[in-house]
């Protein structure tokens, strides 16, 4: 069947789309039409920004000197209450909207005194439209203003100014004159706003937060030094006294309350102040103005590894940065390599790779800092000014840090034991993050080493896990053999290719550089040093596969020091063997004879020689390596399970120290030591049974 609908749709929708279509939004109407743009969301977070919006412009009062006192009342009824004691919002008619300045403020967007710098030399709510929208987005709304020797009191019913005839909310009346409640001294000031959230508008599990407002309290505290700030938890079920913070040092009581972990420093305070021009209208005309900037910054760093940098504009937190955090960043990370980390032989190494420089997750590396820049008009990117965009404050704030702080770095500043404290910290991050980033690279190239992520030269078996083994073999001339003579099914073939690095003595990184062990590591899929994970490792046993002589017995001893330092679980669970080949081969009628050791070569000798043959006429050949072995040779003494001779290397618990102790004696960065110790033993070994 054939439809025209969708198309009779569109030619009507086509229609309609005339003149009269195009629709326009009284102010708080378009508010409540796009919420989004003004609170960020209709979830908690934009309920609670009705709170902020109210909260700073209280905070504004107090950090103009005007009042020290903020009160937030989270009431029994579902409404909040927040009231300062600063000049109180002016009551007089305004002279364009022939209504009162109050009603303006809180029915008009884009009104207040916060333009142009009247009012105010700086402020939180600068746009003007933080009292409208909390009106727009409430049921109701009550706000009552002391001044001039009396309260002012004016209702808000849905967005309309009037009246109630009690208190039970019945009988509104609208209007537009103020009802003088009561007397009061002419020195009170102040300004009470209470509301009550419009919840049609917001998610069904949004809710004022009592401890989110005690944190902001807080952060507002530290910002505005000498502000009581009270909050107040009336509803039902709310335990405890009301929340009350003041603070006297201002950012750097924030940074010591943000503080965590043992202090690598004490806190070190910038404060500075300069000036930039920008285009403002006036007057209808761009007229370039001239503003005064002021830098305050407070940082310490912790040994912990996690940052924590809160940033302010004026008294408004910005959870998202912006130009002054910008500014700040690169200003720390360049005095920490400029004049920090200049020289540190901690990094010499690196400086000799060019890989010396600290970078910016290395510099705020346990880092707990406060940035706050205060000035008129800030630009904020949205309207829930969360990221400052004004672009000459990059410049200000880097340039104020990096001098202030170049200084305290520098002899004659900061405590010396501090800034070495922090140099050595700051050193130590740079080395992790390049030691973590090669061994990333490491992972990275695994994928790339051969088939299946493998490397080129591991001849893999067809069935991974506990049954399936991986042997490593001395030299490459041995891995033809050794293929050929294992079992493939769980048997798998990796060549070493000469000494593999001492990982006693070599560092994480040298250890990561080397191809062997790379190799290695790649092949058992289970990562390494503390990451590695025994279960998850491709083969169950390990089994080294040397050469029966000095040669051999120092490799096996350099891949028994790899995986004890690098896969020491492999150990511990007794999954490790060593092969023995033997030294010496006869063949004697259609019987081939092997001995392990110059003792056992003599024991055979003589059982060979009862009867009529000579032992002179009983020719060993003694095996150089295994590379000189045959197919059948290799797999009867050291690949097939029912032929093989293998010794078993593992750590029993009760010797665990012991062997720690000698793995870092006899393979360790001590030559002394090692010296002493072979000294001291030399007298348990026979001369005569050294191979040199």
């Amino acid at each position: 069947m054939v439809t025209t609908e969708p198309a009779q749709s569109a030619r009507a929708a086509a229609a309609a789309y005339d003149a009269d279509a195009i629709q326009t939004l009284e102010d708080l109407e378009a508010v409540r039409k796009r919420p989004g743009m003004y609170i960020g969301g209709t979830g908690a977070d934009g309920l609670m920004h009705l709170v902020w919006e109210l909260f700073d412009n209280a905070v504004d009062e107090a950090a103009a000197g005007f009042g020290n006192k903020v009160t937030v009342v989270l009431h029994r009824n579902g409404s909040v209450e927040v009231a300062d004691e600063g000049r109180g919002i002016p009551i007089g008619r305004h002279s364009q909207q022939r209504v009162s300045a109050l009603e303006v403020v809180f029915t008009e967007l884009h009104a207040g005194g916060k333009f142009g710098g009247g009012a105010y030399s700086s402020s939180g709510g600068l746009h003007g439209v933080g009292a409208s929208v909390v009106n727009a987005l409430s049921a109701r709304l009550m706000v009552e203003v002391d001044r001039d020797g009396a309260t002012h009191q004016l209702w808000f019913d849905r967005r309309v100014a009037g009246h109630y005839d009690s208190r039970d909310f019945q009988n509104f009346r609208p209007g537009h004159e103020l009802r003088k409640t009561k007397r009061v001294s002419k020195n009170r000031t102040g300004t009470r706003v209470r509301f009550w959230p419009d919840l049609d508008l917001f998610d069904p599990e949004a809710r004022f937060d009592y401890d989110r407002i005690c944190e902001r309290a807080t952060s507002m505290g530290f910002l505005v030094k000498g502000m009581r700030v009270k909050v107040e938890d009336r509803r039902a079920g709310a335990a405890g006294e009301p929340f009350e913070f003041v603070s006297r040092g201002g950012l750097a009581d924030l940074v010591e309350h943000l503080s965590a972990g043992e202090r690598v420093n004490g806190v070190v305070t910038v404060n500075g102040i300069d000036s930039f021009t920008e285009k403002v209208p006036v007057d209808g005309q761009m007229t370039e103005v001239e503003r005064a900037c002021e830098v305050d910054v407070a940082l310490r760093w912790t040994d912990a590894f996690d940052s924590t940098v809160v940033s302010f504009v004026n008294t408004v937190p910005t959870p998202q940065g912006g130009t002054h955090l910008t500014g700040f960043d690169k200003a720390l990370t360049r005095v920490v390599n400029n004049v920090v980390l200049k020289d540190s032989r901690k990094l010499a190494r690196l400086a000799r790779q060019n890989q010396h420089k600290a970078a910016k997750e290395d510099v705020q590396e346990g880092l707990v800092a406060a940035v706050k820049v205060t000035f008129a008009e800030p630009q904020f990117r949205g309207q829930t000014k969360q990221e400052l965009g004004t672009p000459a404050i990059e410049g200000i704030v880097s340039r104020t840090v990096y001098e202030q702080l170049k200084e305290w770095f520098e002899p004659g500043g900061g405590p010396r034991t501090h800034v070495k404290a922090i140099a050595d910290k700051l050193a130590a991050a740079v080395v992790n993050r390049v030691a973590s980033r090669q061994l990333l690279e490491t992972r990275r190239k695994a994928a790339s080493m051969g088939s299946g992520g493998m490397p080129d030269k591991l001849a893999d078996c067809r069935v991974h896990g506990p049954e399936a083994e991986l042997i490593l073999v001395e030299g490459d001339s041995a891995a033809g053999p050794a293929k050929r003579g294992r079992d493939s099914r769980n048997m798998a073939i990796l060549p070493l290719r000469g000494k593999i690095v001492n990982a006693a003595k070599a560092s994480r990184r040298q250890v990561l550089d080397n191809a062997e062990a790379q190799a290695l590591f790649v092949a058992m899929g289970a990562g390494s040093g503390d990451d590695f994970d025994a279960e998850s490792a491709r083969y169950g046993r390990i089994v080294i596969l040397c050469d029966a002589d000095v040669d051999g017995s120092h490799i096996r001893c350099l891949l028994l020091t790899l995986i004890h330092r690098y896969m020491k679980p492999m150990l511990e669970r007794g999954r490790v063997f060593a092969a023995q080949p033997p030294l010496y081969t006869t063949r004697v009628g259609s019987q081939t004879h092997r001995a392990f050791s110059d003792e056992e070569r003599e024991r055979i000798t003589a059982e060979l020689s009862n009867g009529r043959r000579r032992p002179e006429n009983i020719t060993w050949q003694r095996f150089k390596g295994l590379g000189e072995m045959n197919v059948d040779e290799l797999r009867h003494c050291a690949l097939d399970p029912a032929t093989r001779s293998l010794r078993r290397l593992t750590m029993a618990d009760a010797d665990a120290a012991e062997a720690e102790a000698m793995f870092e004696v006899l393979m360790g960065a001590d030559v002394a030591g090692r010296r002493d110790y072979l000294i001291s033993q030399s007298s348990i070994v026979d001369p005569a049974a050294l191979d040199i």
